[in-house]
């Protein structure tokens, strides 16, 4: 594996590019099946780091894939949180 390869692409379920590719290429799966075959963009960011690029992935993988096919959705917080009230637990 070279270097870019191993570039770690969604940080939450620590996938690299290298298999997101290799994925892509294997199966020529859409960006929710690519999802769900790698698990990225299904960590506690929702998606919302690495989305953009899997959409890359998939448009450089599949040469003749519409737009229509391509956008993950993502999810907000169900709530937001503040730094202070997660730095309070810490003793």
């Amino acid at each position: 594996m070279n270097n870019i390869e191993s570039v770690i692409i969604c940080r939450c379920e620590e996938v690299t590019y290298g298999q997101l590719l290799s994925t892509a290429e294997k199966h020529q799966c859409t960006a929710r099946e690519l999802k769900l075959r790698t698990r990225a963009g299904m960590g506690f960011c929702g998606g919302r780091t690495c989305r953009v690029t899997v959409d890359r992935i998939v448009e450089s993988a599949i040469p003749n894939i519409s737009q229509a096919e391509i956008p993950l959705k993502y999810q907000p917080p169900i709530r937001p949180v503040s730094f202070g009230t997660v730095g309070d637990n810490i003793e």
